[in-house]
């Protein structure tokens, strides 16, 4: 990558720690992920592609961007995976795995289309994300585990994403590498009739990806485009591999009705904007026609899931001409359905929310009580965020004043704070 014509050398610093930081939204999972199926060692590879993103601090300044960032990052990372692996070898046996490395080999192996990996998969992120899914993990470490290792999310996040203490995730992806290692579990997408036993990890994954995307747990913006992105992208590919499996349909027709809506979530200037407030003519139709192509494909099939559920809830919103024209009963029914198959503390707030839009905010109250006093949502910035909200519209101002502190004091995301400090100053003019 030393040529002139492969590199733009007219960024100051400010460009290149720029360039950095969306190499990293861009690339991180497809380096780490082809790292893995290089060395073999789950470790080693997120260990070498980070030094490869410190390097390209320094180097780039030096020499400039290059003009194929993913690749530079890739070649960078193999080539510390390989001079590391050198110094543990012992041995002619280890000296050969270093060989391998070099010619892009390894434990994994190189993809080889005369293996017995007949799946025909030959992305390497969606192939990672099946290695995590395997059966013999836990349903929680293979989200988690995919979400470290794939998207690049800190451990915090991926902590906040399942609404438990850092320590415990922690715990989790560390049980969830040493299980991949010592079983042995295979870097590849499964034959055909092994994939139902993988799916609903595969789904989790991809559907915390882009929930991530489309309302960062933390940092300065609401909206990681790069992570709704790549969750809208894989689940393409994965619907294109599964094509008659209607949650797989179902999660894709998701993930597109609220992708149509992500560009109108903030305003000019990065303020979080409610749904009933946003510019429905900016949505996105050629998305929302898609998605709710694909829900009533999937519905068809007859055997209707959560996903499949959410995705109608979904199109309840993008379908309805104003926000005043929302089927709100419709949605609380819709929820009280998903309750019934997926009985979390998350889905209770959701209705919570609907039945106080269906019937009255005294009603939604009433399920928002119910949900503190079992304490399932007591660290969850939403569960005092709603409360206040529907307060709000009961005039009780004073009270929700009081909620919007609470939830001040929990939220960690900078645009979802200041909209409750705006919240919180309507309530208490002055």
């Amino acid at each position: 990558m030393s040529g002139a014509e492969e590199v733009e050398k007219d960024r100051g610093a400010d460009g290149v720690e720029e360039a950095v930081g969306a190499a990293f939204r861009e690339e991180w999972g497809q380096v780490v992920a082809t790292l893995i199926r290089v060395t073999g060692d789950w470790d080693l590879a997120e260990e070498c592609a980070q030094d490869a993103f410190a390097q390209a601090l320094d180097r780039w300044r030096r020499d400039g961007v290059p003009r194929r960032p993913g690749a530079w990052l890739t070649t960078t990372a193999r080539n510390r995976a390989m001079d590391v692996t050198r110094r543990r070898a012992v041995g002619a046996a280890k000296l050969r795995e270093a060989a391998m490395l070099a010619r892009d080999g390894g434990p994994g192996g190189p993809r080889d289309p005369d293996s017995d990996d007949d799946s025909g998969v030959t992305d390497d992120r969606l192939r990672l994300i099946f290695t995590c899914c395997h059966p013999a993990l836990p349903v929680e470490a293979r989200v988690a585990l995919t979400l470290r290792t794939l998207a690049g999310l800190t451990t915090p996040e991926i902590a906040h994403a399942f609404l438990v203490p850092e320590a415990t995730m922690a715990q989790r992806l560390v049980r969830a590498k040493r299980k991949i290692r010592h079983a042995g579990i295979p870097y590849r997408v499964p034959p055909a009739h092994l994939l139902p036993e993988r799916t609903t990890g595969v789904l989790g994954v991809l559907y915390l990806l882009f929930n991530e995307g489309y309302a960062a747990s933390s940092g300065a913006d609401l909206i990681r485009t790069d992570l709704c992105a790549e969750a809208v992208r894989l689940a393409r590919v994965l619907a294109r591999l599964m094509p008659d499996e209607p949650e797989v349909l179902g999660l894709l027709a998701l993930l597109l009705l609220h992708d149509a809506r992500r560009g109108t979530r903030v305003d000019a200037a990065g303020e979080l904007v409610t749904l009933e407030d946003q510019d429905r003519t900016a949505w996105d139709r050629a998305e929302i026609d898609e998605g709710a192509t694909l829900l009533e494909t999937a519905l068809r099939r007859g055997r209707p899931g959560p996903y499949q559920i959410q995705a109608a809830v979904a199109a309840c919103h993008t379908t309805a001409a104003t926000a005043q024209d929302t089927d709100w009963a419709d949605i609380a029914g819709l929820y009280a359905e998903l309750e019934r198959r997926v009985p979390s503390a998350v889905v209770r707030l959701n209705r919570a929310v609907a039945v106080g839009m269906a019937e009255s905010p005294e009603a939604g109250l009433a399920l928002v009580a119910d949900l503190e006093e079992s304490g399932e949502l007591a660290d969850y910035h939403l569960l005092p965020a709603t409360r206040a909200d529907l307060l709000r519209r009961t005039g009780r101002l004073e009270e929700a004043a009081e909620s919007y502190g609470q939830a001040l004091e929990l939220v960690e995301n900078d645009a979802e704070r200041r909209f409750l400090y705006r919240r919180l100053a309507e309530c208490r003019p002055g």
